[in-house]
This record gives structure tokens, C-alpha cells and sequence, in this order.
């Protein structure tokens, strides 16, 4: 069975979403934050045919939105997101799975059917990418460990995806990319989504 990994950050004021809090203030900007993890969630819950593994940024929650039943709970470690990234993926494969795609939680495009779709392209590719506008990527898929996709890596810049695209090629990874997406890092993307702005 696929195995997906969702990362997100513990909801803490003044730290979730900082480029968004600039533009509204810390107490609009959790709650837009929650707005989009409980999307995310669903789009998860959605899928028939996967394990998912939800990896916290601080503090493994108990009892919260996020139900055990449905989610295996983990921490995520290592100094940057890369090693993290890295880190999670060698943990879903020891765990017997062939197939792993990780997303975080501020993507609204990001659908079941987006989820199902990268799956399926890894019945016959190595790679599968889901780029962000930004120059990023809100979706990474492989089917085996790639630790040279996340060292030493410019996150948060335009170089990620080309540097990552490189990087599959040089070490003669087969790719699919999904059709680009924007993640909500700023109010104006939020806004290109059409949602209402939380009560």
C-alpha cells in the first residue's frame, strides 16, 4: 500500500505562517491556517488505498483534528527540511511501502483526485512532482529513497524545482510532473482561490 507523508507545523501564534501574518496579524493568519489544514485533512481522509503518516514540526498532538484511526503520528527531525524530508521518506520505505508522496498543508489545490493522479504516476515513474508557481513544489512522490533530491538545497526559492529536476536526471530518475499549483503563502493567494476569509 502507498504511504502519504503530510507535514505540517504546530499552530502556534507569532510562528504559522509568517509571511501571511505580515500581511493580516498572527491571529488571522492561524486561522487561516486551520482552514487549510482541515482541507488538507480531507483531501487525505479521501483516499480509499493509502497509509498516511502525518509528521508534526515540534510536538507529536494527541487528540486533536487529526484522528489516530486515520493517521500514523510521527515527529519530524533533522536541522533543516531536507534532512527532514529525507528522513521521513527512509522511514515510510523502511516500513515496507513502494510508493511515498509527501505534501504540506497550505495548498488548496491539492485534492484527492491531485493525490490519486500522483499516485498512479508512480506506477511507472521514479519521480513524481507537483510544482508550485513560486518555483517550488507542493508535491514530491518517489518509489524508492533519493537522498540527493534534499542535500544542500535553496528552499523557499525559484532554484528548488530545476535544482531538483537536475538532480532526478543526473541520477537517471523518470519523472511525471502534475499541473502546477499555488500554496498560500500570502494573502493574494488565498484570494486566487476564491475562499472567504474565516470568521
Amino acid at each position: 500500500m502507498p504511504a502519504l507523508i503530510l507535514f505540517i507545523k504546530n499552530p502556534i501564534p507569532g510562528q504559522t505562517k509568517t509571511r501571511l501574518a505580515a500581511e493580516v496579524g498572527n491571529e488571522m493568519a492561524l486561522k487561516m491556517y486551520h482552514v487549510l489544514t482541515d482541507w488538507t485533512r480531507q483531501q487525505a481522509l479521501g483516499l480509499a488505498n493509502a497509509e498516511r503518516y502525518l509528521y508534526y514540526s515540534s510536538e507529536i498532538t494527541v487528540g486533536d483534528k487529526w484522528p489516530e484511526t486515520d493517521f500514523h503520528k510521527r515527529l519530524q527531525h533533522g536541522p533543516g527540511l531536507g534532512e527532514r524530508m529525507e528522513n521521513a521518506f527512509a522511514e515510510v520505505f523502511a516500513a515496507g511501502h513502494h510508493r511515498a508522496i509527501i505534501i504540506g498543508s497550505d495548498c488548496p489545490g491539492i485534492t484527492t483526485a491531485y493525490l490519486e493522479t500522483a499516485f498512479a504516476a508512480l506506477q511507472d515513474h521514479d519521480l513524481v512532482i507537483g510544482p508550485a508557481l513560486d518555483g517550488g513544489y507542493t508535491l514530491l512522490g518517489l518509489r524508492q529513497p533519493a537522498p540527493e533530491l534534499f542535500k544542500n538545497m535553496a528552499w523557499s526559492t525559484t532554484e528548488v524545482l530545476p535544482t531538483t529536476l537536475a538532480r532526478a536526471a543526473a541520477a537517471g530518475l523518470s519523472v511525471k510532473q502534475l499541473p502546477p499549483l499555488s500554496d498560500v503563502d500570502y494573502l493574494a493567494d488565498w484570494q486566487h482561490y476564491g475562499w472567504p476569509m474565516p470568521e
